[in-house]
């Protein structure tokens, strides 16, 4: 078997799009959560809270014909891509184009705007709206099809739109592809873009938060006085390649990924399962080689929903016991969704390089119902660890963890 290491990566997000502006963000402990006036048409909606990108545009060098096939998903996940690819010393690199790099990618769904579209044909008879592309700026896969024919990629293309886990079943396949020998190289992560329908999904089940007139006091994951999520956008992606490949081309390595589990509940399509959650990262371990006395900090899914941050956190301190240090960077971002399994594990990594990690954002009384863990708040922490891991979950019952190593 390969071993797999990082060694590109980027992403963009509403505290920005490189590690140093983003962690001075976390340290400031800046919230980018805003009101979103533009929704007051939807009547029924209760949430008008958001975190999206500001002033996102496609780079000038993409032309028109790149463009065209590449909703609002598609090109924050293919700019993450460039970054990325960039970072790792790969950009317009031939090697990438011969087929020995693959894509693994996903976002909860297409761009809504060409869905509106066909929706329109469907209810009023009118297809004004659709062109050729539009399809194809809906499909599930948009974000990993269209990452792979910009860069010119031949490799194995493997979508994994699963909604909150699509960027960390991206890293996790991505890995596996690497480590059996099937690929040399691969991009993985995920992407979304702010869609007022994916708030109304989670307000129809009360899941989101009303402090409308107080956006930067949530979301509030862990706390005993949260009332619910906050939807970001976003996307992150990963170069990931074979121990042996990155070492022939003298690449600097960020990490390794050493373990990655993934399972479903098999119980209920919303309702998380502790039980199933802790079994995912025993899996990661597992898959790692480790005990659990090996990892030093946990990047929780921390959603700020009743449900998830008791069943996560009781998992999570079943198998680590109340040492475990543990934080969610949604109180910062939002829930980016398909973007978070991937933006999360790029800032897991980060912060096992600089040997500091964020604090919890409007984190100030845990929730007695949680999990016994060392929740990390005020400046964060500051410490040395070989090991950390990232877990997610979805709706659907999907659970995945993802082990990082320090490279030595």
């Amino acid at each position: 078997m390969q071993r797999v290491v990082v060694t590109g990566m980027g992403g963009l997000s509403a505290l920005g799009s490189d590690w140093s502006a983003i962690r001075a963000n976390f340290q400031e402990g800046r919230n980018a959560v805003r009101s979103m006036p533009e929704w007051d048409r939807y009547a029924e909606l209760n949430t008008r809270l958001a975190a999206p990108v500001i002033d996102f545009a496609a780079p000038a060098h993409w032309t028109r014909k790149q463009l065209r096939s590449m909703g609002r998903v598609s090109q924050l996940a293919v700019r993450a891509a460039e970054l990325a690819l960039e970072d790792a010393g790969l950009l317009g690199d031939d090697t990438i184009m011969d087929g020995r790099m693959g894509v693994a990618c996903g976002s909860s769904t297409g761009s809504t705007a060409d869905v509106c579209a066909f929706a329109d044909m469907l209810l009023n008879g009118v297809a004004g709206g659709l062109n050729a592309n539009s399809y194809v700026r809906m499909m599930p896969h948009t974000t990993a099809a269209n990452i792979g024919i910009f860069f010119s990629l031949k490799g194995r293309i493997i979508p994994t739109s699963s909604a909150c886990t699509s960027g960390s079943q991206g890293i996790g396949y991505a890995f596996e592809a690497i480590r059996y020998g099937r690929q040399a190289m691969m991009l993985a992560g995920g992407a979304e873009e702010l869609c007022p329908s994916e708030a109304m999904v989670f307000d129809a089940l009360y899941a989101t938060s009303l402090k409308n007139e107080t956006p930067e006091l949530t979301p509030r994951p862990y706390d005993s006085a949260r009332d619910g999520l906050i939807i970001g956008e976003g996307s992150g992606m990963l170069v990931l390649e074979s121990l042996e490949h990155a070492q022939a081309r003298g690449a600097r390595i960020h990490a390794e990924i050493v373990g990655f589990g993934c399972n479903s509940d098999g119980t209920h399509i919303t309702r998380p399962e502790a039980t199933t959650m802790r079994v995912a990262m025993e899996m990661a371990l597992a898959d790692a080689a480790l005990d659990p006395s090996a990892i030093g900090y946990v990047n929780g899914h921390g959603t700020a929903t009743e449900q998830g941050d008791i069943a996560e956190t009781r998992a999570t301190s079943a198998l680590f016991g109340p040492r475990m240090p543990i934080s969610s960077q949604k109180s910062y971002l939002g829930h980016t969704l398909g973007a978070c399994g991937a933006l999360e594990s790029w800032f897991s990594i980060e912060m096992l390089n600089s040997d500091w990690y964020a604090p919890t954002l409007n984190l100030d009384n845990v929730d007695p119902l949680c999990g016994d863990l060392d929740y990390l708040t005020g400046s964060g922490a500051t410490a040395a660890h070989e090991y950390v891991m990232n877990n997610n979950f979805a709706f659907g019952g999907i659970n995945t963890s993802l082990v990082f190593r320090r490279w030595p």
